[in-house]
């Protein structure tokens, strides 16, 4: 039995079903609230450079467990679920906790910084799981390198490649959006994620891989 078909058939108790509540929540809070108290959602669900340099540094974390369309939570959630069952189980629920939050931060502060210094767009507010989600889909690819993925849902490569493959387009999106074109996509977000688990696995994870 390899080691992905252990760790799937781990029983442990899971913080990624909490997590993906959670975003579904906040989705639902949308839907019900954006009539009613629209202000509300904007100014503590959305992060943008202006919302922090305003004080709302939470919204760092809110807005990164925050979807206003279906599709949109659909593929993160779709995502995450996949590969962050398999990493959860190896790093445990703790640290793999910990790790979404700063991965889930540090994208939405490197989206406010790209929007703000590279698109000179400083109200550009951004959303969404994909910076955490980018950041947990990374800290797979250099765990389990030789495991399959399937780039757009279709074509299977070593995780490792796809990785590589990932944060290259990010790089040539937000390169086409500072030059006025590409499309309304958080690459910082998902760049800052992909960074925050490079960042984890080599300084941090490896070596106590390495260990085990």
């Amino acid at each position: 039995m390899d080691l992905i078909t252990r760790l799937i058939k781990r029983s442990r108790t899971s913080i990624v079903p909490t997590i993906i509540y959670l975003n579904i929540m906040v989705y639902l809070m949308w839907f019900f609230l954006l009539q009613t108290q629209p202000y509300f959602m904007i100014n503590n669900f959305l992060v943008s450079w202006t919302g922090l340099t305003e004080g709302r540094i939470w919204t760092l974390i809110t807005s990164a467990f925050s979807h206003n369309m279906l599709f949109h939570l659909f593929i993160n959630v779709y995502i995450f679920f996949g590969f962050g069952m398999l990493v959860e189980n190896v790093i445990g629920s703790k640290r793999f906790l910990k790790f979404y939050l700063v991965a889930g931060a540090l994208g939405s502060l490197a989206h406010s910084v790209v929007s703000s210094f590279l698109l000179n767009n400083s109200d550009l507010p951004a959303l969404g799981a994909s910076g955490a989600v980018a950041g947990v889909v990374i800290l797979f690819s250099f765990m389990f390198p030789k495991e399959k993925i399937l780039i757009f849902g279709i074509i299977p490569i070593p995780a490792i490649w796809g990785a590589f493959f990932v944060i290259g387009l990010d790089i040539w999106g937000l390169l086409s959006q500072t030059k006025g074109g590409g499309l309304p996509i958080g690459h910082g977000a998902h760049l800052g994620g992909a960074a925050t688990g490079l960042i984890y696995y080599f300084f941090f994870l490896r070596s106590h891989l390495i260990r085990r």
